[in-house]
């Protein structure tokens, strides 16, 4: 033995070692027994990575210990592979590709409904008109307990439970027992469901006897018609300025935004352009016969306002059409491409990117990573961009300048002329927890099915219960002993004069909603909206 070793160690080696060495070598030879060695192939010494990875899922499929989803491995590698080209190009499932052509055609099949699960119960918000709920008799304030027979309460119901089974094929017929209140006896229901419409935009009335309204929530297919519709009405009332209101908006059809820029833009005004490495340039401009070219425009947009809203705020702003209003837009200007599966899947892969008429590219950066361009927004709030214009993180190295020659900034999104802060009034201490909770949604839909019946008798149409419905002090402390007892048993902040008028407003405009929808909400809900009064200045 080596002399830098004592005895005793070297003896332990040798009769512990031993054992261990003979275990190690037939473990060895087990795992030989068992290996299979892959075929040799041609392409042995020059594997592509796209062979690598035929090779590994037949290794997979040969060899793996458990079971395998093949079809969950495959999306899995292609939602995998996707995302690190950029944020927007994705795979799409065959389920979640219905879910967004439905939302975009302006319509689904299934019983027209409006709804919330509200104490584990769906309950009726609305009836859509002429749907197949309203033709069978449904009333808002309706608590469906049972479809199909079956019980349809309790925890285990939520709104992706409610939409999978109140949803289906047009012809097909669902059965309902419905709680009425006031009527001790379930009433039943048999209702064939139908193609139900849905709008994109969400309203559109007089904010004034010459200013015109119009909230847009997405572009759709429908999304043209449905602004041509409300801007002949607004112009038939008198309308001489019009506001167009994108915030929230996060994008949707391209054509639909052309669409409508042409009705605002003069003819040859350049809408928009793309670029790509593999696809050629496109330029699109403005047609003749706009249906509002020369009347005052302004456009509202905010963090959330994306995509084809960006288009549509861009094009305005490089044309000098219009004033923008609000906080910089979220900043997608990839153009995607959707490619089908026969399973009616999909791939939707980035092609090119959206410039405005000045050259903008509206694109953010997202080469940090996917997480840090999720949370971008996030990280406005943290900066301070989103409550002062000299904290903005927009790139203003990239200077461009409009039909005018006014400056305007490229890098990410489209910034506003005109900036608003995020309203964070710290005198609205008793307000906060009651909107973020829910109490007030929760609560006006009580006291609506509880008065629906006076209501609608005293405030017949949406133009008297905007004008003329007030919220007593009696209706605000029972909100409060609601959230009190029901939702939160922590002692409640002391109400200020500001508090009590916002709480107000926001009970107000959500009973409104319940009566008559948006058509009630957004003119209670705008009286005092900061976004609005500042456009409303301006023009």
């Amino acid at each position: 033995m080596d002399g830098n070793f004592p005895e005793k160690y070297s003896r332990w080696s040798v009769s512990r070692v031993f054992p261990f060495i003979i275990t190690f070598l037939l473990g060895v030879m087990f795992t030989l027994a068992f290996y299979v060695p892959r075929k040799k192939t041609n392409l042995a010494n020059s594997l592509t990575s796209t062979d690598k990875l035929m090779e590994t899922m037949q290794f997979i499929r040969d060899y793996y210990v458990d079971t395998v989803n093949e079809s969950l491995l495959i999306e899995t590698c292609m939602n995998s592979l996707l995302q690190n080209l950029d944020p927007h190009s994705a795979y799409i499932t065959a389920a979640d590709n219905k879910t967004m052509q439905e939302s975009l055609d302006g319509a689904f099949e299934g019983i027209g409904v409006q709804f919330n699960v509200l104490h584990d119960t769906v309950n009726v918000v609305a009836v859509i008109s002429g749907g197949p709920s309203e033709k069978a008799g449904l009333r808002a304030g309706d608590r469906i307990l049972k479809v199909d027979g079956e019980n349809f309460t309790g925890k285990k119901i939520d709104n992706t439970k409610v939409f999978k089974t109140l949803r289906g094929k047009k012809g097909t017929k669902v059965e309902l027992d419905i709680q009425r209140r006031g009527f001790a006896n379930l009433y039943h229901y048999s209702i064939v469901r139908d193609v139900i419409p849905t709008y994109t935009v969400d309203v559109s009335y007089l904010l004034d006897p010459r200013t015109g309204y119009i909230k847009i929530n997405q572009f759709g297919s429908s999304t043209a018609d449905e602004f041509r519709r409300a801007l002949d009405k607004l112009q038939q009332q008198g309308m001489a300025r019009l506001v167009i209101d994108l915030r929230g908006n996060s994008g949707g059809y391209l054509d639909a935004a052309i669409q409508i820029c042409d009705e605002l833009l003069p003819s040859g005004n350049l809408i928009v352009y793309t670029e790509g490495a593999k696809v050629r340039p496109e330029k699109v401009k403005a047609t003749r016969g706009g249906c509002f070219e020369s009347g005052k425009l302004a456009i509202l947009i905010d963090e959330y306002s994306a995509s084809a809203s960006e288009i549509v705020a861009g094009a305005v702003q490089d044309n000098d059409r219009g004033i923008i209003v609000g906080r910089r837009s979220f900043g997608k200007g990839l153009v995607q491409r959707q490619f089908d599966f026969p399973d009616h899947s999909s791939v939707r892969l980035t092609i090119a990117r959206y410039y405005t008429p000045s050259g903008r590219s509206i694109q953010k950066d997202y080469h940090l990573g996917s997480v840090a361009y999720n949370e971008e927004v996030l990280q406005r709030y943290l900066d301070g961009e989103l409550d002062s214009v000299t904290c903005t993180g927009l790139d203003t190295t990239h200077i461009y300048h409009t039909r005018e020659g006014r400056v305007v900034y490229g890098g990410g999104g489209i910034m506003p002329d005109e900036f608003v802060p995020l309203d964070r009034d710290t005198a609205l201490t008793a307000f906060f927890p009651l909107v973020n909770s829910g109490a007030v949604i929760e609560f006006a839909f009580e006291y609506t099915s509880t008065h629906r019946n006076v209501l609608q008798q005293r405030y017949p149409t949406v133009e008297t219960f905007v004008k003329n419905m007030s919220v007593t002090d009696d209706m605000i402390n029972n909100l409060i002993h609601y959230y009190s007892t029901e939702i939160c048993e922590l002692p409640f902040p002391k109400v200020s004069a500001a508090s009590e008028q916002e709480i107000k407003r926001w009970l107000k405009a959500f009973i409104g909603r319940n009566l008559y929808r948006e058509d009630a909400f957004y003119p209670v809900i705008n009286q005092s909206d900061k976004t609005i009064k500042r456009a409303l200045e301006i023009l």
